[in-house]
């Protein structure tokens, strides 16, 4: 038999055992916006927890990320559900692809988690044209990326204001993610709309160039038919916080908000953390276990963090806005997370 000693000293001499992180390659929004916060921040996750190794391009287009991701191309995106939903349906920026493709490729689509983090503002500089937002005629407003879900929302939050139709009583401005401020900076909106984080990089470094007012949806047009439909519409969801924790979240910056209650009420971009439905069970097991066990790292590492409304809890769909309209089913190695974290998972998400 072995001594003790001897079997420490061969023990001693075996290689390591390490346990290799995979290579992930991930696209996100670009620098001030909520999901690139989220998915910067869960790389960090990922590589403390040893995981993966999370290789992000920042900037993109999340209508080209969403194919990508469905393709094969792509390990992970942040998903605006509005694009798989349009995706399985060959319509809107997926008409190209068409429906029985769209069909295939929306299949292909699951989810780690869920987020709701970016409300719909509008806003404008208070040395501008504008005076009133319901008033828009003839105005320039920049509603969005030149396509995509943004595009969709920012659209819908001029017609519930004004009444109006782009081309048809105002003028759309669209540019790159990565243009957005030096657009409205250099004079090309009177005003804009963007769904936006609680603090938003984007609006204070807009602000920079002078005061700007920012504005919730107001209730009556919020409560109204076209707003309820506009809420209810797939990839939309409720967002409401007390208007005094937003201007606190503004506070030293030239930014004045504007609401008629207290609060701060307006619809929500629902977001979902997409994977390949072909991602290794314990990968996507690892990767939504270690995003669970770092809540406190997402809600601490920045002002925006307790306002990511991040699904660290049970997944009901409902909340999430994918029980309805939009169908988005969760990996099964994350629905594994969630149910050891002692979460309960609606089977209306389950494959």
């Amino acid at each position: 038999m072995f001594k003790a000693s001897t079997m420490a000293a061969v023990i001693a001499a075996l290689p390591a055992v390490t346990v290799a992180q995979a290579n992930l390659t991930a696209e996100t929004t670009s620098p001030g916006s909520t999901p690139h916060y989220i998915d910067t921040t869960l790389a960090a996750v990922l590589e403390s927890a040893g995981v993966a190794s999370l290789q992000i391009t920042e900037g993109a287009t999340l209508t080209n990320s969403v194919q990508a991701v469905a393709e094969g191309q792509l390990d992970m995106a942040p998903a605006p559900l509005i694009l798989p939903f349009l995706m399985s349906r060959g319509i809107g920026p997926y008409s190209g692809v068409g429906e029985e493709k769209g069909a295939e490729l929306a299949g292909n689509l699951r989810a780690l988690f869920f987020t709701a983090a970016s409300a719909q503002i509008f806003g404008h500089y208070d040395s501008g044209a504008i005076t009133d937002i319901t008033q828009l005629d003839g105005l320039r407003i920049w509603n969005g990326p030149p396509r995509g879900a943004a595009l969709t929302s920012g659209r819908a939050a001029v017609q519930l204001l004004s009444g109006l139709t782009e081309g048809e009583g105002y003028e759309g401005i669209q540019s790159p993610w990565p243009d957005t401020v030096s657009s409205i900076t250099g004079g090309g909106a009177d005003g804009w709309t963007i769904p936006e984080g609680l603090p938003s990089g984007r609006q204070i470094a807009i602000s920079a160039a002078g005061a700007i007012t920012i504005y919730d949806m107001p209730s009556d047009l919020l409560n109204s038919e076209l707003g309820q439909q506009i809420m209810n519409a797939p990839g939309h969801a409720v967002y409401s916080v007390p208007v005094d924790e937003y201007r606190a979240a503004y506070e030293g910056n030239d930014i004045t908000i504007v609401t008629d209650d207290d609060t701060f009420d307006s619809f929500a971009t629902a977001f979902a953390q997409i994977v390949p439905a072909s991602m290794d069970d314990e990968l996507a097991y690892q990767v939504t276990k270690a995003f669970l066990e770092g809540q406190e790292r997402f809600e601490t590492g920045s002002p925006r963090g307790p306002y990511l409304f991040l699904s660290f809890g049970d997944i009901d769909g409902t909340s999430q806005g994918v029980c309805g309209a939009v169908k988005m089913l969760m990996h099964p190695g994350a629905i594994r997370a969630y149910e050891e974290a002692g979460h309960t998972v609606a089977d209306c998400v389950r494959p």
